[in-house]
């Protein structure tokens, strides 16, 4: 096979695809054969220094509710909106590396105490949108659970079309980061993630996981269902 000379259209992709979230871009070009596992590795290296420069306590913005976007677009990747067959069977279970498993019910979860917070979510594609979020802190479901010293990361899991995400546990113990129920003051609906989501400002969108449907503390460090393409796996803001 004859080695392909890198051109200067090359070089300017690369360029631009070593800033820090250039892996998740919304553009189809990822490098090619030559250029993709270059790419990589500097996301993986890229998600090294995010997860250690990390700060557990800093805190995103909160805004007024008078700064809400006019609307949020909705995402997912099933053919149509993913929907329970029975609301009011659903459950979330929360287990893997814990000393306590527990499967939380809706009701479960909105008897427990809640934040509230008006934030802006940024999307990898470059659109940016503020809402406010109500939800239980995934640190408080910890606290229930207690998971083990081994465990070190979690899976969020989803009936999407079975996607999935891998965080740290420092960011999902952000104090920010909850199980949300409900968006601008009503229940969250089916097109952004009911009966519950992941979320969290201090993340890219595509690392908020939707339409929950369980919770695995781990000692591994799951992947994702973008991040197994090449998107950064810690997807900080």
């Amino acid at each position: 096979m004859a080695e392909r000379i890198v051109t200067r259209r090359d070089l300017i992709r690369l360029g631009a695809a070593v800033l820090p979230a250039a892996l998740a871009s919304g553009c189809a070009w990822d490098g090619g054969e030559f250029l993709r596992p270059k790419l990589i590795a500097f996301s993986r290296v890229n998600d090294w220094l995010s997860e250690r420069l990390f700060s557990p306590t800093r805190l995103a913005r909160n805004y007024p509710a008078s700064a809400r976007s006019a609307s949020m677009p909705s995402y997912f990747i099933s053919d149509s909106v993913p929907m329970v067959e029975d609301d009011s069977r659903w459950s979330l279970p929360v287990g893997g590396l814990v000393k306590t498993p527990i499967r939380f019910s809706r009701e479960m979860l909105q008897a427990l105490p809640s934040i509230t917070y008006t934030a802006k979510h940024h999307c990898v594609e470059g659109w940016t949108s503020v809402a406010t979020w109500t939800g239980v802190p995934v640190s408080t479901i910890a606290r229930m659970v207690t998971p083990t010293a081994d465990a070190r990361y979690l899976r969020f899991d989803s009936f999407d079309n079975d996607y999935f995400n891998g965080w740290d546990i420092a960011s999902a113990m952000h104090p920010q980061t909850i199980l949300a129920y409900a968006f601008n003051d009503q229940p969250l609906g089916p097109d952004h993630g009911a009966p519950l989501r992941l979320y969290s400002p201090v993340k890219l969108g595509y690392k908020m996981t939707k339409y929950l449907s369980g919770i695995t503390f781990t000692a591994q460090r799951p992947g994702g269902y973008w991040e197994d393409q090449g998107y950064p796996w810690f997807g900080g803001i």
